[in-house]
């Protein structure tokens, strides 16, 4: 009957609104965070990748000493000079630092290198079946308010 048919239409437009509430609130929200989470591994990607490269500088052009510009944060740089470059401090983790031969740290770095890219590949993954999520669900809204309204105009 005709009171059937509205208390469907609107059991159907209620559901609707909680999955598009569910893909605005829950799945876009997940995606942003895996996104962010994926910009920081690739933040510190960057980072040993420019410490490896300067490893590799001093290993190429071994000195006693070395002068450098220490940054001390919002672009403001001083003068330093390294009385010992044979032995170098590196963040492992979790704020500690570990003083390493340059060959040490080397090899610590291509290992960290070879972890960070293996969990940036796990979030690329990870965002790419969020994204499909997303996709499945907007397309069987469509398809669902497509029914909807070729129940309602009949030719």
């Amino acid at each position: 009957t005709k009171y059937c048919k509205m208390s469907r239409d609107l059991n159907i437009s209620e559901k609707v609104l909680e999955y598009e509430a569910f893909v605005n609130d829950r799945l876009r929200s997940d995606l942003k965070a895996v996104l962010n989470c994926r910009d920081n591994l690739f933040s510190k990607i960057a980072s040993y990748e420019s410490l490896k490269a300067c490893i590799e500088k001093m290993k190429q052009t071994p000195s006693e000493d070395m002068k450098a510009l220490a940054d001390l944060g919002c672009n403001f740089y001083c003068k330093a000079k390294i009385p010992d470059t044979s032995k170098i401090f590196v963040e492992v983790g979790l704020g500690f630092f570990v003083e390493f031969t340059l060959n040490e740290a080397h090899q610590f770095i291509e290992k960290k290198l070879k972890i960070l890219r293996h969990d940036c590949d796990g979030l690329t993954e990870e965002a790419a079946q969020i994204n499909a999520k997303i996709r499945l669900v907007l397309e069987a809204l469509n398809e669902i308010q497509f029914l909807k309204s070729a129940e309602r105009s009949p030719d």
